[in-house]
């Protein structure tokens, strides 16, 4: 019986680890992007809110392609697919349908922000404006 469970099982968890490997992307809570964030040296940090939302205050030396806007996809696919990205909308929603396109263009490093630009000011992380 023990011999029956443990092949059923195996296929499970293999799929399970494989499929966490293939996204590629990490969120994190506001501390944890701030302190990887700091920590890595060659980043893009990306901001996919709108430019009113960016005008209001956003992270230090972001770029911001609007999530909305209809060239997206081409617009993040020339940025530099071999350097970390950390993303980051208003509340966590824009950003994480944002991480899975990034990882289908080939990105292999992202990091979404949880609960986005709203969480980072909760926390009250350094705005720039």
């Amino acid at each position: 019986m023990k011999i029956l469970s443990i092949l059923f099982l195996l296929p499970v968890i293999a799929l399970t680890l494989s499929c966490q490997g293939q996204s590629g992307v990490q969120k994190l809570s506001a501390d944890n992007f701030e302190k990887k964030l700091a920590s890595t040296a060659d980043k893009i940090v990306l901001d996919v809110r709108t430019a009113d939302e960016f005008k209001d205050g956003h992270l230090a030396k972001a770029t911001m392609i609007d999530y909305y806007s209809s060239d997206f996809k081409n617009q993040v696919n020339q940025l530099d697919k071999t350097k970390p990205v950390f993303v980051y909308c208003a509340g966590g929603v824009r950003s994480g349908k944002a991480s899975s396109i990034l990882t289908q263009l080939g990105f292999k490093e992202v990091y979404d922000l949880q609960g986005g630009f709203n969480a980072w000011t909760a926390a009250r992380k350094p705005v720039e404006r």
